[in-house]
């Protein structure tokens, strides 16, 4: 029985660091002068439904963390076209 919950634990860890990755990759490599602002990334965001609370820079892309439909949320965006490339919230 350990053994069934400690592989599936370590499947869960996995498949989230390898979403993750996906998720970043997704952003490409876009030189810094090519991004949009800070300011328009806050305000694409608020314009697909989110109170913004704050914004990021990881990975090469904009982590947007704020509240979507009554969730908190961490969406994913492309920094050059403001694309979303992924979310995580409250389930």
């Amino acid at each position: 029985m350990k053994k069934l919950i400690l592989a599936s634990l370590l499947a869960t860890v996995a498949f989230g660091a390898a979403a993750r990755a996906e998720s970043e990759q997704s952003c490409g490599d876009v030189p810094k002068d090519k991004w949009m602002t800070e300011e328009a990334m806050k305000a694409k965001a608020a314009g697909m439904g989110f109170d913004v609370r704050q914004v990021k820079v990881e990975g090469g892309c904009y982590e947007v963390y704020g509240i979507k439909d009554g969730k908190k949320v961490e969406a994913i965006f492309n920094p050059e076209t403001g694309e979303q490339v992924g979310a995580e919230g409250d389930e």
